[in-house]
């Protein structure tokens, strides 16, 4: 089954960060958060990959063909040098294929852009590539598969707060809620998507716009609903989050961690 990614767009709301590098490249530690999530697909093990690039595709490019294994994990040195010996590995057994799928192309053209990619696979996945997730990716197969839906998605609340108002047609108020309490979910990012979906799409068209409403109408899209960890890298304040996690050793997402694994067996944070 493979994974696409779209890490094509501009990331305008990190403008500080994407000026130089494509969002999906912005860094957690000392690799970018694109990483961060094709390991998370890596770990349930997914390791085909498609990358659909537009805005900076040079510099994810780049970052994949200067990858050195051994500057990034454990490894032992000898014979003066001349050997090398990693004591484990990053990426050594995935398959990236690059597709440039435009700079201002939406979700669904650059998905239809790599469609002669799937056509073999019944189901295949999907990501933004700048989310990360605790969630258990098997699970959520197994559940798109039981409910025969055409497509579905990671629905999570909203971590970040802002107030939710309800009024009447004057504008009196009837309540205002933080969002985070206000029952909302929203579209997580986390895609099962068919070649029955893939087939529908028609040009022009974006992914959760016209193709999800006619699966929603026809009842075939489902939301698989997650209330354990999920964040976006958004913005500066996401990074910092993100990066404050990563350093404590106990950052949610990297489910591929012997510390992190136990401690989500222990507190039943995967599910």
């Amino acid at each position: 089954m493979k994974v696409v990614i779209f890490c094509g767009g501009q990331g305008l709301r990190m403008r500080e960060a994407s000026d130089t590098v494509p969002k999906p490249m912005v860094p957690i530690g000392n690799r970018p958060v694109l990483w961060h999530v094709m390991k998370y697909y890596a770990h349930f093990g997914f390791t085909d990959f498609v990358l659909c690039l537009g805005y900076k595709a040079e510099v994810i490019k780049h970052f994949f063909l200067t990858y050195n294994e051994a500057l990034t994990n454990d490894f032992v040195l000898s014979e003066g040098g001349a050997k090398v010996e990693l004591l484990r590995t990053d990426i050594q057994d995935w398959n990236i294929t690059f597709v440039d799928t435009g700079l201002n192309a939406c979700i669904g053209e650059r998905l239809r852009a790599v469609r002669s990619l799937l056509q073999d696979d019944d189901l295949f996945l999907a990501n933004y590539g700048d989310t990360l997730t605790d969630a258990d990716l098997g699970a959520l197969i197994e559940r798109t598969r039981e409910a025969g839906a055409a497509a579905s998605f990671l629905a999570v609340r909203p971590n970040y707060s802002f107030h939710v108002v309800s009024m009447d047609a004057d504008g009196v108020v009837d309540a205002i809620d933080d969002v985070t309490r206000s029952g909302m979910w929203i579209n997580g990012g986390y895609f099962v998507l068919s070649a029955e979906l893939l087939d529908s799409l028609r040009p022009g068209e974006e992914l959760v716009e016209e193709p999800f409403r006619r699966l929603l109408a026809d009842g075939r899209l489902l939301a698989n609903r997650h209330e354990g960890f999920w964040a976006p890298m958004d913005t500066l304040k996401d990074k910092q989050l993100l990066e404050a996690l990563h350093e404590s050793g106990h950052a949610p997402w990297q489910l591929w961690s012997d510390g992190q694994r136990l401690e989500h067996a222990l507190t039943g944070a995967v599910r």
